[in-house]
């Protein structure tokens, strides 16, 4: 079964390289890709999204922040948190994301994050 994902990262040239890589694999189902988080939350309060690919660091709100608020809906996407910056993989920890990558992310990183949902996943049934 296809997992459905999200990606949300402001800097376009990023957004567009997880773009291809999600493209290329078959066991995703890329359902949209944002440059701001504000519209992430509805989104996924609208359509099934399994996951969420989000960037820390934004203008509008940050990444452990669009978390946050999607850990408090009744059926919440596994939220794995980008950045450059390492010190945020204690944050991811701290608000139970699923997983943290820091830039610059590669396709291996990226799969490997869906892999592990998708062993949870079946894990579950």
């Amino acid at each position: 079964m296809a997992v459905n994902v999200v990606i949300v990262d402001n800097d376009e040239e990023l957004l567009d390289k997880m773009t291809g890589i999600f493209r290329n694999l078959d066991q995703v189902c890329l359902l949209g890709q944002f440059e701001e988080a504000v519209a992430v939350v509805e989104f996924v309060k609208e359509n099934q999204v399994d996951m969420v690919f989000t960037d820390i660091v934004m203008p509008d709100i940050s990444g452990i922040s669009l978390a946050s608020e999607l850990h408090k809906l009744k059926n919440p996407p596994a939220v794995v948190l980008m950045s450059s910056i390492p010190g945020f993989s204690l944050e991811a920890w701290k608000i139970q994301a699923f997983g943290f990558i820091e830039k610059p992310y590669t396709r291996a990183q990226v799969v490997k994050m869906v892999d592990l949902y998708q062993k949870g996943r079946r894990g579950l049934e």
